[in-house]
């Protein structure tokens, strides 16, 4: 029994990677935008805050939309392991032009070759993850602990990289980010002799079950399959209202709140907080709430009545955003025309965590679940294109809403968001009723 439980090295080599990688990424993301909405006097490229939201929605809309290609590579051309350090010394050469940008092109040729390398890197680092374990139960487990991985690295990286930019710079600070994943590539690189045969040749020459998946292709999809298909493509939908408000709600904290002229007071004493310790803020409280709310399902599946459906849990997800998006919006009709207190930002952070964590889960899980297998990249694809669409355009409703006074603004986006929540609550016994069969909804 225990040895059935050991992780492979291997695992922890991949692990270990996303830690290195995040914290590069976290922290260049908060770079990027400050820098460049910061103004020329204070090492900035003195642009608009606009301009600055739009670099930063490029940059994670491009890093979630590579990854199809990359993974299409990797399935079809080359082995994944031959594409990590690959992509890791591309996102590396990406930092190193962040170090030295005195321009727009400049970084917007940093976030091509971040969102390149990330493409070449995250999804075949995820791949040869689940096929180093050979029993399908320990995913869940496995999976769980390297995202926890990926939040120590958000905050180191996110805690340091906000010290560092008040005492060396913006742009020194992209150098550690370089520095950072050339060292990933070399661990990796070193790691290969943990990984046995796997990532060695693209993944479709690996398929034992070639035969058998032509023979099911080849036949009609199934009433329960069309209307899972359905169901993914609309609760997709709610992901990009969910994702587009999350990633927006970033850029008030760099940028109206934080910034040349700030709305909040970030002094704790003679100390100034880092803007960026936000960041930090959200990975410590995905990290501290993970066992709780793991503890929390458990505890709700033993009622009577089970756990919450998935449905349930990404509606009470979109509530909580709302909920913080409220939280914001007080925090600057409160105020009054002075600096509002470290402590609404903190609260709201909180909450958006909590929405976060709820919601999150619902993606690769429920899709891998309910996708017909012939169709499950396909789904994926969907869903990684939901997200790319709320990344890609949260910079535009950011400069929108500079248009507008801020409080009311944010109240509105706060109805939005728990409409939607209410409205996917309401829906949750059809979207039941599409994915799982009848007979299953009767016997539950």
């Amino acid at each position: 029994m225990e040895n059935s439980q050991k992780k492979p090295f291997g695992f922890y080599v991949c692990s270990f990677a996303f830690t290195l990688e995040r914290f590069a990424f976290y922290s260049a993301k908060w770079l990027l935008t400050v820098f460049v909405a910061t103004a020329i006097v204070s090492g900035g490229l003195g642009l608009t805050a606009a301009d600055a939201a739009k670099m930063s929605a490029n940059l994670v809309a491009f890093t979630y939309l590579a990854p199809l290609i990359g993974g299409y590579i990797s399935d079809r051309i080359v082995g994944a392991r031959y594409l990590v350090p690959i992509g890791m010394i591309l996102m590396g050469v990406g930092y190193l032009i962040g170090w030295q940008a005195s321009s727009a092109a400049m970084l917007n040729l940093m976030i091509a070759l971040v969102s390149i390398g990330t493409g070449l890197f995250k999804c075949q680092t995820n791949a040869i993850t689940g096929r180093l374990f050979d029993d399908p139960k320990q995913l869940d487990d496995a999976f769980s602990i390297q995202y926890s991985f990926v939040n120590v690295g958000s905050f180191i990286g996110t805690t340091i990289i906000g010290v560092l930019a008040g005492t060396k710079g913006y742009t020194f600070c992209f150098l550690i980010c370089a520095i950072m994943m050339f060292i990933d590539a070399v661990w990796f690189i070193f790691g290969w002799r943990f990984l046995g045969e796997t990532g060695k040749k693209p993944f479709k020459i690996n398929e034992h079950k070639e035969i058998k998946k032509e023979k099911e292709e080849k036949k009609p999809l199934t009433t329960i399959e069309k209307k899972r298909i359905a169901a993914i493509i609309l609760v997709s939908f709610f992901s990009v209202v969910f994702w587009e408000f999350w990633y927006l709600a970033y850029m008030p904290v760099y940028l109206y709140w934080g910034g040349d002229h700030a709305a909040a007071n970030w002094m704790i004493g003679s100390f100034k907080v880092p803007t960026v310790w936000f960041d930090s803020l959200n990975a410590l409280m995905c990290i501290a709430l993970g066992p709780i709310l793991g503890r929390l399902w458990t505890r709700l599946s033993k009622r009577p009545q089970g756990d919450l459906s998935m449905f349930k849990k990404t509606a009470l997800g979109m509530l909580l955003l709302g909920l913080s998006y409220v939280i914001f919006a007080l925090a600057d009709v409160t105020r009054g025309g002075h600096l509002a207190s470290l402590g609404w930002i903190i609260a709201f952070g909180i909450v958006l965590s909590l929405g976060e964590m709820v919601f999150s889960p619902l993606g690769n899980s429920f899709i891998s679940k309910f996708a017909p297998p012939r169709l499950l990249t396909t789904m994926m694809s969907i869903w990684t294109l939901a997200v790319f669409l709320a990344g890609k355009s949260y910079g535009w409703v950011y400069e929108f809403t500079l248009k507008f006074k801020f409080a009311p603004t944010y109240f509105v986006i706060a109805a939005i968001t728990i409409a939607a929540g209410i409205i996917l609550w309401i829906l949750d016994k059809k979207l039941n009723s599409l994915v799982i069969p009848d007979k299953e909804l009767q016997n539950s």
